[in-house]
This record gives structure tokens, C-alpha cells and sequence, in this order.
């Protein structure tokens, strides 16, 4: 157990240090305010203040950890290493960043909190982000500093035996449709029929009404496929399938399509199944508890996972939203058509809500790839490449490599071509960890 002195047991304080030391290196913290009781302490003890004590392992603080609500914060970013890191706090620390303040930034989404441009979706884009704009997107630097920290404390106490952590792999699946022709009903078969028609799509035409026929298979419908995978490795994949309302943004499949409820069901009985949140139901707490007890009802079985549609944040309302409905985790955060560590992380975290100061029961899961952003490499060697490196960031802090894939991403479709390759890359990668 890593005893540690401050000034002042605050909730940010308690959250991060528990973060890092609990949940990415794997051993025990407690706190202390009393001098009396650290001194005594005969394992592993660090202070974190604004001076030290006398010669024990020191980290000095930066004071965001102590800091209630919003505020202007100065960073200036630093190189460390074969890294980047902020908050530099001088010579007479242990190490020369105080990564619990950083890691407290970077987790808790201070920077999507304060005035930014918004894109098309209204979304927080990778471009406005810290990480984007310093050079240290593509790397886990919650987890490199972690890890930074730990071989500071090795080196001060040779003796202790820390706990081992291994890489591992989440594959997702996102569907927001499950068939291409199937199960479309009459009116948007018809203006499919009409579009294909009017700009002289033969082949899709041709295909269309082969799978309405019956005599060709809807080329979206790769669920076989996939739970053939699903079998054959040792972790489990997780489906998100979209039961909302159709709108400009979700082209679903009803969920009062017998078809579809089977769907459902056949891939729970092998994978993991979670709810992805409707558009518009990001914004209407009624409309998410309607597409929740129906997902419920097909799986019947209480939901615990959600992705929201298109990879859209509100912070802190969709969070509070989950929270509310009791929905244990997220796998929103990430960015859709960037490769990279949004939260700075390859560990699952705690939501922290800023603005109630607290830490909360919902899990955030990021995810660090999807597939479209693989599309802005050439070649399939390209992609090869740029898919090992981030495996190589993420094996490196034995972190868990989340890539987002969709259904269709599996099909014959001429751009997805080499992408079933690449799903293997993924799914072998445990094994050569």
C-alpha cells in the first residue's frame, strides 16, 4: 500500500491518485494529513504538497487538485522522455511533472468543459484538443506517466513487489443498421429503388432486389462472420446495436421487426450486447429511457453498456443522463475519424462530474480507433503499419485496446477491402503480448 501526505484530502485528489495507482498499476493508496501517522508508515509513502517534508519521496503539487469548479489554467507543454507532460513543478521533486494534476486534466475533460468550436455534429473534434494541438494524441500519456511514476517509486523502495498487468483487447462492434436492403420497409425500399435508379446504380440495383428476392445475401448482414470469430478467441466482442427512431441521423431497423428482435437475441447468446443511443435521445432523457427498457426487453436482462450515435459527447448532461438510468458504462469516448488517446488513456476510468465535484459510478471505456479513420491511409501496408504502432503504445503501458468496427466493415464493399485482415491483426495481438 502507497501511503500518501497532503494538505488536503480533496475529492480530485482521492479521485486521481486512485486512478493511477489503483487502477493502472494495480496497488493500494491511503491518505493522510497527519505527520505522526505517515512517519510511522514502513512500506511505500510519497508526499504530494508545496514543500517537502524532509527527504522522503516528493512530488510538488500543482493546485488544480485542490481547486473547486472552472478555472484559468496555464499549461505549457514540456518534453519528457520520449513524451510530453505538463505541469512541470522544478528540480527537488521525485519527478519533474506533477502527473496527477496532468492525468486529472486530461481524465475529468477539463478542456471540453471551456468554450470550443463545435463541428457539423456538434461535437468536440480532435483538432480542439490539447493532445491534437501538442503532438501527444497518439500516445497514452495518462498511462506513460503512470508508469514514469512507478519506476520513481522502484527505484526509492527496491523491496516492494508490484503487481503485474497485462494487455488486453475490447473489440466493438457498432451497428447502426444491420442489413443494407433487408428489413427496410416499403417507403425507403422504394425511394433506395428510385435514387439507385436515377443515378444509374446498376449493380446496387441488381443487388437490392437480389436480396429482397431471396436469392443473394444482404451484403451487410456480416453477423456470421463475426460470431465465427467471436468463437474462436478468448475475449468476448461487444455488439451495439441501434433500436431508436428513424431520423436524419439513424437509419435503424425498428425493433418492432420480429427479424431484427432475433438478431438481437442469436449475437447476445454469444457476445456481449449494449444500446446505441439514438441521436436525438443524446438530449431527451425520455427518449433514452424508452430505448433502454426496449433493449432491456429483448435482451431481458438489465442493459449495462451504451455508445452514443456518431460518437457525440455532451459533457457533463450525457453522462448525468446514464448515470440517472443507472447504465454502468460508456463507450463514447473517443474520436471518430482520428486515431488516438482522447482522455490521454488506454485504462478504463471513473466519470468525474466537474461540476458537482464528484466522482460517479459510470465507467468510461475509450476507445482509440474506428474504422474510418483507417480509410485515410493508402495502402492496406499503410494501415497495417499505423495499426501496429498504436498496438505497440498500448502494449507498451499494458493498456486495453478498444477499436470501434461496424458491421459493414466486414462485407464486399470495395473500400472496406483488407479490413478483415486487419481485424485479425487485432484479435492476434493478445496472443503475442
Amino acid at each position: 500500500m502507497l501511503l500518501v501526505y497532503t494538505h488536503n484530502i480533496s475529492p480530485r485528489l482521492n479521485y486521481i491518485f486512485k486512478h493511477i495507482c489503483t487502477r493502472i498499476l494495480g496497488f493500494e493508496v491511503k491518505f493522510t494529513t497527519k505527520i505522526e501517522a505517515f512517519i510511522a508508515h514502513d512500506s511505500l509513502k510519497m508526499s504530494y504538497t508545496k514543500q517537502a517534508l524532509g527527504n522522503e519521496f516528493f512530488v510538488k503539487c500543482h493546485d488544480i487538485l485542490f481547486e473547486q469548479g472552472l478555472g484559468d489554467i496555464d499549461i505549457n507543454i514540456q518534453k519528457w522522455d520520449n513524451t510530453k507532460c505538463f505541469f512541470f513543478n522544478g528540480d527537488k521533486s521525485a519527478i519533474p511533472f506533477d502527473i496527477f494534476s496532468a492525468s486529472f486534466y486530461m481524465l475529468s475533460r477539463y478542456e471540453e468543459y471551456l468554450p470550443h468550436v463545435k463541428d457539423a455534429f456538434g461535437r468536440f473534434t480532435a483538432e480542439e484538443s490539447l493532445a491534437y494541438k501538442s503532438g501527444f494524441l497518439h500516445q497514452p500519456v495518462v498511462d506513460i506517466w503512470a508508469y514514469k511514476f512507478k519506476a520513481a517509486l522502484q527505484a526509492q523502495f527496491p523491496d516492494f513487489k508490484f503487481p503485474d498487468k497485462n494487455y488486453s483487447v475490447k473489440p466493438i462492434i457498432d451497428v447502426p443498421s444491420p442489413y443494407k436492403y433487408k428489413l427496410k420497409g416499403l417507403l425507403r425500399t422504394f425511394g433506395g429503388v428510385l435514387s439507385d435508379l436515377s443515378k444509374l446504380r446498376i449493380v446496387s440495383l441488381y443487388d437490392r432486389f437480389g436480396v429482397l428476392l431471396r436469392f443473394k445475401h444482404d451484403p451487410h448482414d456480416t453477423f456470421k462472420y463475426l460470431l465465427n470469430r467471436q468463437k474462436n478467441t478468448r475475449f468476448k466482442f461487444l455488439f451495439f446495436f441501434l433500436i431508436g427512431e428513424l431520423s436524419t441521423y439513424d437509419k435503424g431497423i425498428s425493433p418492432n421487426k420480429k427479424h431484427f428482435v432475433s438478431l438481437i437475441k442469436h449475437v447476445a447468446d454469444y457476445c456481449q450486447v449494449g444500446l446505441k443511443i439514438s441521436f436525438f435521445a443524446l438530449e431527451d432523457e425520455k427518449r433514452l429511457k424508452r430505448e433502454k427498457e426496449k433493449m432491456e426487453d429483448v435482451l431481458n436482462t438489465n442493459l449495462i453498456a451504451s455508445r452514443q450515435s456518431h460518437s457525440k459527447l455532451n459533457l457533463p448532461e450525457t453522462y448525468r443522463y446514464l448515470i440517472s438510468l443507472e447504465i454502468k458504462e460508456d463507450y463514447t469516448m473517443g474520436y471518430p475519424n482520428h486515431i488516438g488517446f482522447r482522455a490521454g488513456s488506454c485504462t478504463p476510468f471513473l466519470f468525474y462530474d466537474l461540476d458537482y465535484e464528484v466522482q460517479t459510478p459510470l465507467k468510461i471505456i475509450p476507445y482509440q480507433l474506428m474504422d474510418v479513420a483507417l480509410l485515410k491511409q493508402w495502402s492496406l501496408l499503410d494501415k497495417k503499419k499505423v495499426l501496429n504502432e498504436l498496438i505497440s503504445s498500448i502494449k507498451a503501458v499494458n493498456g486495453e485496446f478498444v477499436p470501434v468496427f461496424h458491421n459493414y466493415t466486414f462485407s464486399e464493399d470495395k473500400e472496406w477491402d483488407g479490413f478483415k485482415e486487419l481485424f485479425s491483426l487485432i484479435l492476434d495481438s493478445v496472443d503475442e503480448s
